[in-house]
């Protein structure tokens, strides 16, 4: 089972958070919060495997709540649930490790999707959200952010150059193999040396580096 914490002060919110993850067989919530130190306190006291953090909250907001995750339960995945903040909150999340942003009005379907992407450790960004926020992310100092990161990217190979480019699109790993027409598993190696090159924490942060480099759809 994949144990979840979902933290939102809204309690409507929450209710109808916990009734879609626990539809789905493999997930459980295990606890609630209303505020980002009362998520922090009950990962402490709970086994969680992916906490489910609301951007804005009292007492302790999410970004502060998954810094406190990151150096009190570093094997706990977060996901942020946000209305597009502002870009500089979207930046701090991701060089923080935040495994992905999920919007407050998505589907059912892909909320489960994105709580079992994060507990298999993959990032989960749907791809008009990573259109969105890259395309937030590239207003300002582009071009300073375009040759570093062309400059990482070249210790990558021209297939893990063609594969990121799908990352910059938001794509799956099952789409982007259909996409070149390679297994699943065969883009889940690639994904996995690509990070390890560029030095990226998860595929949000390599699609975030292929869009600076100028790879993919502008």
């Amino acid at each position: 089972m994949i144990r979840v914490l979902v933290a939102d002060d809204e309690p409507l919110i929450r209710a109808g958070i916990r009734m879609i993850l626990t539809s789905a067989d493999d997930i459980d919530v295990v606890a609630e919060a209303a505020n980002g130190r009362e998520a922090v306190d009950l990962v402490r006291a709970h086994v969680v495997d992916v906490a489910l953090l609301d951007i804005q909250m009292p007492v302790l907001d999410g970004l502060s709540a998954l810094a406190e995750l990151r150096r009190a339960a570093p094997a706990v995945r977060s996901l942020i649930l946000t209305t597009f903040g502002e870009r500089e909150n979207v930046l701090r999340a991701l060089s923080q490790g935040g495994a992905g942003f999920l919007l407050k009005d998505s589907a059912p379907a892909e909320l489960i999707q994105a709580v079992r992407a994060a507990a298999a450790g993959d990032a989960y960004l749907s791809p008009a959200a990573t259109r969105h926020v890259v395309d937030q992310l590239a207003s300002g100092q582009a071009a300073a952010r375009g040759e570093e990161a062309r400059r990482r990217l070249e210790s990558l190979s021209t297939r893990e150059l063609e594969v990121l480019a799908l990352l910059g699109e938001g794509l799956s790993n099952a789409d982007a193999g259909e996409r070149i027409h390679v297994s699943e598993a065969t883009v889940k190696t690639y994904v996995s040396r690509i990070l390890t090159k560029l030095r990226c924490e998860n595929r949000v942060q390599a699609a975030l580096l292929a869009r600076d480099a100028g790879l993919g759809p502008s």
